[in-house]
């Protein structure tokens, strides 16, 4: 076996290992997929095993590629670390996904901001999902980020650090004609027989969609068939109005015209939101932003939970850690 195999190979086993698709591995590492399959084809041939087995329909690891992944993983995170330690990243600025203006983690964003001298900067990014920014996550093109961590592909959480920070309020925008829309809380069992829009469609949005899938069931709510991704504010009004659907958010959401926004009850549902970021980071505006989620969670309450409320599982067996520390 050739004990030199380049990191960039190493790199494509890992991303056909998570995608187990050439077409997306390609895309993620913005090559061309033969080029991927020639450097796959490459690092059989250096380690003498075949990696993945490749049919029409499917691609999957092969005994070989499942001890391989643990190991390319280590070097891999070996090397990033390695790279960080010698690169003055701690002056680069960080880049920080809050996926709305409208949002906890922009909150999050502008207390950490007060905490920071001008030589250190963060900048905001606006991805529409927590399961969209977590691939720029591990591609090293966004550093930090927000949303429902354990909504994640466990293979995909695994390779990174979370914490959660908050516990949102699940709510519904209603157009203001609607009935139920009179009341200050409607009750769950008040949407029985609602079609409500939750992202279904949206790859992006996954973690969202999971979640609204669990708290439908069996309540006699249904999902709103899947439609592409709406991108920006303006397009996601236009398209809501436009359709007059009533739509599944959190307590931190825009405005809609001519609709109102009311948090759900009977039981209370919550929504956990997580800060997220890429494993072996250093960074003083990653310490910037822990230091403001505490702050706003020991201040604001975001950490309650009202007894009897709903969680998504697995969140509803987990316990509230300190947040000095990751989940």
């Amino acid at each position: 076996m050739n004990r030199d195999i380049e990191p960039r190979l190493l790199r494509a086993f890992t991303a056909v290992a998570d995608e187990l698709h050439f077409t997306r591995a390609a895309a993620r590492l913005y090559v061309a997929q033969q080029a991927l399959s020639r450097d796959i084809r490459r690092l059989e041939r250096e380690l003498g095993a075949e990696l993945f087995v490749r049919t029409t329909r499917q691609v999957a690891l092969t005994a070989a590629g499942e001890r391989l992944l643990p190991y390319a993983r280590r070097v891999l995170q070996a090397q990033d670390d390695l790279a960080a330690a010698f690169s003055g990243a701690e002056h680069r600025p960080l880049l920080v996904d809050v996926g709305a203006p409208v949002s906890t983690g922009s909150q999050v964003l502008t207390e950490a901001r007060h905490r920071l001298g001008p030589e250190t900067e963060l900048v905001a990014r606006f991805h529409s999902g927590l399961a969209g920014a977590a691939a720029e996550l591990l591609a090293g093109r966004l550093d930090v980020s927000f949303g429902r961590a354990h909504g994640l592909d466990p293979a995909v959480l695994a390779r990174l650090e979370h914490r959660l920070i908050r516990y949102e309020r699940i709510a519904v925008v209603l157009r203001e004609d609607h009935p139920p829309a009179r009341l200050e809380e409607i009750p769950l069992s008040a949407l029985a027989g609602e079609t409500l829009y939750a992202a279904a469609g949206n790859p992006t949005t996954t973690e969202w969609t999971d979640l609204a899938a669990q708290l439908f069931a069996g309540r006699g709510i249904a999902m709103a068939e899947p439609f592409p991704e709406i991108e920006g504010d303006e397009e996601f009004i236009r398209v809501v109005t436009k359709r007059r659907w009533s739509v599944l958010a959190s307590e931190v959401f825009i405005h809609l015209p001519g609709t109102v926004l009311r948090p759900l009850t009977g039981p209370v549902p919550l929504s956990p939101v997580s800060m997220v970021w890429r494993k072996g980071l250093v960074h003083p505006g990653l310490d910037a932003l822990h230091a403001a989620a505490h702050a706003l969670a020991t201040t604001s309450g975001w950490l309650h939970r009202p007894p009897g409320a709903w969680l998504p599982s697995p969140e509803a067996g987990v316990m509230v850690r300190d947040l000095r520390t990751a989940e």
